[in-house]
């Protein structure tokens, strides 16, 4: 017992960790306008990737997701079950409940039916592979239209990042967002505020850059404004 507590009391050693990535709203825009919304794939593909933006869900989740979890009348919503199987409720908008609306009519689907939302061409439900497969598809035809996309790493996690980062922005209360996205640990919604760029960029230019006049301290005579009038007066 004393030789397993020791070797249980050895720190993990610390490796690299990667910045996530998340797109702007002009790059999620570009990459939903890569798909052909005229097959049946692609009315699948939009669906999907609209559904992991909305709702931020992790990309199992989503592949999870039962046609009876889906509230498509209002208030639109669906149930997601995360890790533990840990419940939570997320709204939809109401493009998304109409494009997967129109997804399970497609298909024949009685929304009370248990049946998968989100399945490939023989019915099966979508592989993690696959939709990884389809994001790099639409990515690199996306980079052509908006050159950014070529430097970022494009997953099925990059979407439920970007759904982080944008409700940051919006001003939602990181508390919420962490009920929104099933995190246990607020720590964890908190890192989306470390990697908002627009965010830091707003921060630094509150700070005048060095060398600039404006960045020198003002004389206290200096921010007196109503005795520079009086003087002006004389």
């Amino acid at each position: 017992m004393e030789r397993c507590r020791r070797i249980l009391s050895i720190p993990a050693k610390r490796g690299p960790t990667c910045a996530v990535d998340y797109l702007e709203r002009a790059e999620m825009e570009c990459l939903l306008a890569q798909v052909d919304r005229g097959s049946t794939r692609g009315r699948r593909d939009y669906a999907l990737l609209a559904f992991l933006y909305n709702s931020g869900a992790r990309v199992q989740e989503a592949l999870d997701l039962r046609a009876p979890a889906l509230q498509l009348d209002r208030p639109y919503q669906v149930r997601l079950f995360g890790k533990g199987r840990k419940e939570r409720l997320c709204p939809l908008w109401p493009q998304t409940a109409a494009l997967l609306r129109a997804l399970l009519a497609e298909r024949g689907v009685d929304p009370r039916a248990d049946a998968p939302v989100f399945v490939n061409r023989h019915g099966q439900p979508l592989t993690r592979y696959g939709v990884r497969h389809l994001l790099a598809r639409y990515g690199a035809a996306a980079a052509h239209t908006l050159p950014t996309l070529a430097h970022k790493r494009l997953h099925p996690h990059t979407l439920r990042h970007s759904c982080a980062v944008h409700l940051l922005q919006a001003g939602v209360d990181p508390n919420l967002i962490r009920s929104w996205l099933g995190h246990v640990s607020l720590q964890t919604t908190h890192r989306y505020a470390e990697i908002d760029l627009a965010m830091k960029r707003r921060a630094i230019e509150k700070i005048s850059p060095v060398g600039d006049p404006r960045s020198r301290p003002r004389a206290r005579w200096h921010q007196n404004e109503p005795i520079l009038a009086w003087l002006d007066a004389l």
